[in-house]
């Protein structure tokens, strides 16, 4: 008992930090390399072993698969990439604890894993394509801020120019990187660091952000398609849609606090609150003059407002708001600033307190497995869908030979029978899956039905002319109609959910 005390809180070397944090990574993603699921995208770029990502602003995850499989495309690799990106990140963090201190314990190591144990980070992971792709834009960014150099011009060059593949992986880590910088601001005061040097932080972190953004803007950024750039109206009052959709976010920020989450993150933030005035006491005993500490002290004031409006960050500012949970890549830092202020807190009454920490990262743990549960549940449900469609399709000569087949999506909160138990006690569990269809039409040519398309192609095909046809098939689910030579499945509701006691 005495020698696990010790370890927990001796200083760590970089191998044993470093073999630390794969442990850590390497659990919190195996529910998802367990699942093997392929989630919503996955399903057409694996059939077309397709990329499509410099459309998107993504030019860099592009060349990752083409390095990756030696390859112009991107065959189904999983889960390599992924693999790939957690060790990766396991150097990151290593990387950005010996960046904050120079002899870590155990306690530091847990400050920083919420860039990885990120709730909503669990969507992004769940795409084995782009999931690896936006591991690693993270990656990048921790690099970029924890690089040294005593050469002046690569201390400004390099972490711009991996805050540029950080973009060019996937946009919302640029997120990730300015509040790291506000995290490192806060640590600067904390640490006595004298003004000038405090100043000049501030002034490097600014450039580097600069300068990356405008490297992104001349390699990856031409690429994108027009429509994906589109920011908020102008002349339509867009300081209201900035507000309406943090509205949003907040909405999906709270499914987090149901049941024991909420007693842990309460803590969790009372923990942070004593931080913060400590760390205020320390600002007031800086060596420095009334108006410089003055000016510290509401620099990182600042700071905490800021990071709380990147955990959705730059895409609040685009017309075509996202909300879903991969878009909160923010939150990861969030928490990380929570951490450390619960740090500063905990440190003070007692040296082993801090590894109270852990119990917060066993609950996001524990919500990794609950949902790679639930993606094992939808895999199966998914699973029976589309065998019985491919059944009765390939049953059906009219069917397999019908020049086209309209599917209707038709979107529900309740496909997902076996799953509700979860849902009901883990809510966050349903935004994170983020699937409320029956069944793509993508999925189906992976069981050799080719002449199926999504409605979409051809508007509301599935909802008129065939009211006066009788069904050719009729399913708890579906039914199918055949009016010439074009085949309609007409996606019913689902089922009222029954609540059994046994």
């Amino acid at each position: 008992m005495g020698r696990l005390r010790d370890a927990l809180t001796r200083e760590l070397g970089r191998r044993q930090a470093w073999w630390l944090f794969v442990l850590a990574t390497l659990v919190y993603v195996l529910p998802l390399i367990l699942a093997d699921y392929r989630y919503i995208d996955d399903n057409w770029r694996a059939l077309s072993g397709g990329m499509e990502w410099a459309g998107q602003g993504r030019l860099f995850a592009e060349l990752m698969y083409n390095a990756l499989t030696l390859s112009p495309g991107a065959p189904n690799i999983f889960p390599l990439p992924l693999l790939i990106a957690t060790l990766a990140m396991a150097s990151a963090l290593t990387r950005l604890t010996f960046h904050y201190w120079r002899e870590p314990r155990v306690s530091n190591c847990l400050v920083v894993l919420p860039l990885w144990y990120n709730p909503f980070f669990l969507q992004n992971l769940s795409y084995q394509y782009d999931g690896p792709a936006m591991a690693l834009s993270v990656v990048a960014v921790v690099y970029a801020i924890s690089f040294h150099h005593t050469s002046r011009i690569l201390q400004w060059l390099v972490p711009a120019g991996l805050v540029a593949l950080g973009l060019g992986l996937y946009q919302i880590s640029f997120n990730v990187f300015l509040g790291l910088c506000c995290l490192e601001v806060l640590k600067g005061a904390h640490d006595q660091l004298e003004w000038r040097k405090w100043r000049d932080l501030i002034g490097w972190r600014i450039a580097q952000a600069a300068l990356g953004a405008l490297i992104y803007g001349v390699t990856a950024y031409p690429f994108t398609e027009a429509n994906r750039t589109l920011l908020l109206n102008l002349d339509a009052d867009p300081w209201l849609q900035v507000l309406i959709n943090i509205g949003r976010v907040l909405e999906k920020v709270q499914l987090l606090f149901h049941g024991g989450f909420t007693w842990v993150l309460a803590g969790l933030l009372l923990c942070a609150i004593a931080g913060a005035a400590g760390l205020g006491r320390e600002i007031s005993r800086r060596p420095d003059s009334a108006a410089k500490r003055l000016s510290i002290g509401l620099v990182c004031l600042l700071t905490l407002p800021m990071v709380t409006l990147l955990v959705s960050g730059m895409a609040l500012l685009f017309r075509d708001f996202n909300e879903g949970a991969r878009t909160l890549m923010g939150f990861a830092v969030l928490l990380v600033l929570l951490f450390y202020l619960g740090h500063l807190a905990l440190a003070r009454l007692h040296p082993r307190l801090p590894l109270l920490l852990a119990l917060p990262l066993l609950a996001m743990l524990s919500l990794s497995y609950a949902y790679g549960r639930v993606l094992t549940v939808q895999k199966a449900f998914a699973t029976q869908a589309l065998g019985s469609l491919a059944q009765d399709i390939s049953a059906h000569r009219e069917l397999r030979e019908a020049k086209r087949i309209y599917l209707s999506v038709t979107y529900s909160d309740h496909w997902l029978t076996g799953a509700a138990g979860s849902f009901r006690q883990m809510p966050v569990l349903h935004y994170l899956l983020n699937i409320d269809f029956y069944i793509l039409a993508e999925n189906l040519p992976g069981v050799g039905i080719t002449n199926v398309v999504a409605e979409k192609e051809r508007r509301n095909a599935t909802r008129v002319g065939y009211l006066a046809y009788p069904a050719l098939v009729d399913r708890p689910y579906y039914r199918i109609y055949l009016i010439g030579d074009y085949g309609f499945i007409v996606v019913k509701e689902p089922p009222p959910i029954k609540t059994l006691r046994w």
